[in-house]
């Protein structure tokens, strides 16, 4: 088995890798915050969640808080264990 194997092209990118990090340790995260946390634009954040969504790795929930529209992202039971393996292949890849 290649030392690459276990790397996953989905959370290749920093902000992906980002988002998911956050969704690891936060029950939920809304646009707000991770646009602040990840110092991003809007365009930026909504394409790398879409991404994240597609693979079924994150859920994107809308909703509206009083008259604002809030979005709300959680990392779905597969993207957690999809990140965690990602996170133990790179660090099998820095360990070598």
């Amino acid at each position: 088995m290649s030392l690459i194997h276990n790397i996953n092209k989905a959370f290749d990118h920093r902000i992906r890798l980002g988002i998911m990090s956050i969704l690891m340790v936060n029950d939920h995260a809304d646009f707000k915050m991770l646009k602040e946390l990840l110092e991003i634009t809007d365009g930026n954040l909504a394409s790398h969640a879409k991404a994240l969504e597609k693979e079924a790795y994150i859920l994107v929930e809308k909703q509206f808080i009083g008259r604002k529209p809030n979005t709300r992202y959680a990392a779905t039971k597969l993207g957690k264990a999809a990140f965690k393996k990602h996170i133990e292949a790179l660090e099998k890849l820095i360990g070598k």
